[in-house]
């Protein structure tokens, strides 16, 4: 007796095995009453049901499931489920019944399911933003906005946004915002409304010539020694420090010098062409008229740290439409430290054609960048700007584009 009960322990133990082992097919035991042998039979797939069990001679026969029926999974069943499915109030049939899924209803948009019920989603209130949007399965996620960030109105979508930065724009902040307001900065009216580009494309083609290959500690006071004329206080050279990134600061020492000597024959000189690069720049652009998704497009197709979304509305508002590019563009360059805007916008021209952008503003980029490449600018700045700092700074190793 104990002999028997071990066999069938063990007989027991090694079909429970076999019944789970995961295989593909997936199988089931059979017993077959013809040969009296168990059998591992291949269980029918989805979409399917059981017609007959395998044999010695021959596979398990599935067949499809008849319309208005459907099974999801493997099985063993000799039937099918019905499609008993009904899609409730505010609800739409997202996939119709088919042979291997029963029908699948969801809430209409702006709704969520709880239990049986398409309930609207919540809407944040002012001062707080959405942080994990609605969805048909759950409910919109709430918070109170943090500090640098507002919301002025009630929304089931709408993130918080960050507070205006009123220097970006060449603006004075004169009343700091809170939760629920922005901050609020000088010249906000539409009349009076800057666009505070801060270094320009022109600018930035001829400063870079002062941009050394690796930065040393003192490399700004090298350079304040050696430019002529009227020098850069330590004050303002140790703000520019504080302020600005390694590059950055060179861009703008050379733009304060460039003011502070404005009234000398070679600056003179320098301004000038500076002022005939940008005539011909703004002649490129200046025509463009972009909506705010084509911005969007030309800032994503930039490489490294992204222009938020505010920032493009806020351009918008402050810049007229031929300088809207060349501000989103400076916004990008201080976003990305030390990075090369005219190596930017190559790398975006490349991408922008994914974006549906706009052909004839695409040409007008290219003409940008080859002009601002080309050879006989290129000559002029060097000269220009080799001239200006004498024979001792040469020996310092500076950059070319």
């Amino acid at each position: 007796m104990n002999q028997w009960l071990c066999c069938a322990l063990v007989f027991l133990d090694i079909s429970i095995k076999w019944t789970t082992q995961e295989t593909f097919p997936p199988k089931y035991l059979h017993y077959d009453p013809e040969t009296s042998h168990q059998l591992m039979c291949d269980k029918c797939p989805p979409g399917t049901y059981l017609k007959q069990h395998c044999t010695t001679r021959r596979k398990t026969v599935c067949t499809p499931c008849p319309d208005h029926y459907y099974s999801d999974r493997w099985h063993t069943s000799d039937e099918c489920l019905y499609c008993n499915t009904i899609c409730k109030e505010l609800q739409y049939v997202k996939q119709e019944c088919n042979r291997t899924h029963n029908r699948m209803c969801e809430c209409e948009e702006g709704r969520y399911l709880e239990v049986e019920f398409c309930l609207r989603h919540r809407s944040c209130p002012p001062g707080s933003g959405v942080v994990q949007a609605g969805t048909p399965e759950r409910n919109t996620v709430c918070k109170r906005c943090p500090d640098g960030f507002f919301s002025n109105e009630t929304s089931s979508k709408a993130p918080c946004r960050k507070h205006t930065n009123c220097s970006v724009f060449g603006l004075l902040l004169i009343q700091k915002g809170n939760a629920i307001h922005d901050n609020i900065c000088s010249g906000n009216s539409e009349s009076t409304q800057k666009c505070g580009i801060d270094v320009t494309l022109c600018e930035e083609a001829f400063f870079r010539f002062a941009v050394p290959t690796k930065f040393t500690p003192n490399w700004l006071s090298v350079l304040v020694d050696n430019l002529p004329g009227t020098r850069v206080n330590a004050e303002s050279v140790e703000r520019i420090k504080r302020r600005h990134s390694s590059q950055e600061q060179t861009f703008q020492l050379l733009k304060l010098w460039k003011h502070q000597n404005k009234d000398q024959d070679t600056v003179k000189k320098i301004i000038q062409d500076i002022d005939l690069c940008e005539n011909t720049v703004q002649r490129h652009l200046g025509h463009a008229n972009l909506t705010f998704e084509h911005l969007h497009s030309l800032m994503e197709s930039l490489p490294g740290k992204k222009v938020e979304t505010e920032d493009i509305e806020k351009t918008m508002k402050a810049c007229k439409s031929g300088e809207q590019i060349l501000k989103l563009l400076s916004l990008w360059r201080m976003k990305n430290g030390d990075q090369d805007t005219l190596k930017g916008l190559m790398h975006a021209l490349k991408h922008l054609k994914t974006y549906h952008f706009p052909k004839t503003v695409t040409q007008s980029l290219r003409k940008t960048v080859r002009f601002l490449h080309s050879f006989t600018m290129y000559r002029l700045y060097q000269k220009l700007f080799l001239e200006m700092i004498g024979n001792q700074f040469q020996s310092v190793k500076i950059s070319c584009l």
